[in-house]
């Protein structure tokens, strides 16, 4: 999908979309390949401020530079563009779990970091602090799900195409504070 698609597929979703400064041509790609794109990540970002966590998200810090995502969801359920392309996001994760993706199958435990993510995944960061204690509103929540269901409803895939970070990487906890289980079956209901 082109960056273009990308921003048309998220607005007919319903989104209330943000463009933040060269987004279309902020990447990682000399880097690495990105793409085939296999399926969406959910993050939650450990941030407070919905423009700090823009600003992170779109500039990365030292020993990650960004963009780290494709769009930050902020806690008013709007959809911040900051990069397309590849974004340092996923990292190394297990390749038996990216085959469930590609084959919308239930996901196996993650046990290995053996692939490239940042290659095969859009990336969503979600502005909280990841303590389980930060609350999720509800309009964040919704954005989360329409975001994930733009880009599986562009490429004819189910809601078995999201995962969460935690699913990918061994030792990653994100997104804390709702299950992934609860979030595709919101997406599964929005794509029927």
């Amino acid at each position: 999908m082109s960056a273009s698609s990308f921003l048309k597929a998220l607005k007919a979703e319903g989104l209330t979309v943000v463009e933040v400064g060269d987004w279309r041509d902020h990447n990682r790609n000399h880097k690495g390949a990105w793409g085939p794109v296999h399926g969406v990540m959910i993050h939650h970002t450990v941030t407070r401020g919905s423009a700090r966590t823009v600003d992170i998200c779109r500039k990365g810090y030292a020993g990650l530079p960004g963009p780290l995502c494709h769009g930050v969801v902020t806690k008013d359920g709007r959809v911040h563009l900051v990069g397309y392309g590849r974004a340092n996001h996923a990292g190394l994760g297990d390749d038996d779990v990216l085959r469930a993706v590609i084959a919308e199958k239930a996901l196996p435990r993650d046990n290995e970091a053996n692939t490239d993510g940042n290659r095969h995944f859009y990336g969503f960061e979600c502005e909280n602090l990841g303590d389980g204690d930060d609350p999720w509103p509800a309009a964040q929540l919704e954005a989360i799900e329409r975001a994930a269901a733009a880009v599986c409803r562009h490429h004819g895939w189910n809601e078995r195409s999201v995962i969460g970070h935690l699913e990918w990487q061994p030792g990653k906890v994100d997104p804390r504070g709702f299950t992934m289980t609860s979030m595709r079956e919101r997406i599964r209901d929005r794509l029927k």
